[in-house]
């Protein structure tokens, strides 16, 4: 059984990196999966194979290596940044946080789900994000 991972927020510059990937990658959507350092969310994770569209991106999970995943993060290139029924069974496999950016791509135009995509509540951190040598794998 798989241990539950606890969240306490999303530090400023793992979000601001989303923003602005999600931006670039206009008119696709951006695509990857979060980890959490320390109750922390800091890093996004980008798999291999991972295919976009202007429509969706597929996420090869087949490709994650053994390590423990917080959630989800993608862009929808329109303005609605509510969980599709395609979006809530990737959520389903991977965490408990998964975020959905929309346009403009600012500190407003996101939003944190559950599992079950209801919005829960994620509050930007200013922590410092740090490359650690740690252990990060199960």
């Amino acid at each position: 059984m798989k241990r539950k991972i606890e969240v306490e927020g999303i530090a400023r510059d793992t979000l601001y990196f989303i923003l602005e990937a999600s931006r670039s990658t206009l008119p696709v959507e951006f695509a990857g999966l979060l980890r959490a350092e320390n109750g922390v969310i800091t890093e996004v994770i980008m798999l291999p194979g991972t295919e976009s569209s202007s429509k969706s991106a597929l996420v090869r999970l087949y490709m994650l290596p053994n390590m423990r995943i917080a959630g989800s993060v993608h862009s929808h290139p329109s303005s609605n940044i509510r969980p599709s029924q395609t979006d809530l069974i990737f959520f389903s496999k991977t965490g408990d946080y998964h975020i959905i950016a929309g346009p403009p791509f600012d500190e407003k135009s996101w939003t944190c789900y559950d599992r079950k995509g209801f919005p829960r509540d994620l509050p930007i951190l200013d922590v410092d994000v740090e490359e650690e040598d740690e252990d990060w794998f199960d």
